[in-house]
């Protein structure tokens, strides 16, 4: 157990020096590991293969059917929304070409103001779920713009940036009379 916990705290003593160094708008270091204390990354198989939307519908509960780059619209006046990461909330990728139906995760855990895990389906792969996902934010403004997204194969983080839209959040909004 010792020789798995090595490499995680060499990335936290970077983070942390690094912590020291930055200011307050400055885009994280984008450490090699996840946090100490974060649950291994992995992809899972599951009996049927998903895609990203029937498995957020299912793990969160949202009523939202579509494409994934269109349940940023499809939410508006139904559900909260906004760019803050909770627990349970929907991350919601855009369109663009390398992603032509957009990509959604559930957040499972906040690691730092800027480090979430998330789990999703369908992440560069068939149909497999993908659990624990180290996701960044890199954007400038630390307003979730732009996320990286841990590489689990590879055992590190990606080094493509995506533009997202923010969270869904899981509160209907309530509609008054």
């Amino acid at each position: 157990m010792a020789r798995k916990s090595t490499p995680y705290l060499l990335a936290l003593l970077g983070l942390l020096l690094a912590a020291c160094s930055a200011g307050r708008e400055a885009a994280p270091p984008l450490a090699s590991r996840p946090a100490l204390d974060a649950p291994m990354a992995r992809i899972v198989t599951p009996a049927a293969l998903l895609q990203c939307v029937p498995f957020a519908r299912a793990t969160t509960g949202l009523a939202i059917r579509g494409d994934a780059w269109t349940w940023w619209h499809a939410a508006e006046g139904r559900y909260r929304r906004g760019g803050k990461p909770t627990v349970g909330s929907v991350l919601v990728w855009t369109r663009t070409g390398r992603l032509r139906l957009g990509h959604l995760a559930v957040v499972t855990a906040l690691l730092d103001n800027r480090t979430v895990l998330v789990d999703h389906a369908n992440w560069l792969n068939r149909g497999r779920i993908h659990r624990n996902t180290p996701v960044v934010d890199v954007s400038p403004r630390n307003d979730w713009s732009a996320v990286r997204v841990w590489y689990t194969p590879g055992n590190t983080l990606g080094t493509r940036s995506y533009a997202t839209r923010g969270f869904i959040y899981p509160e209907r909004v309530a509609i008054v009379p």
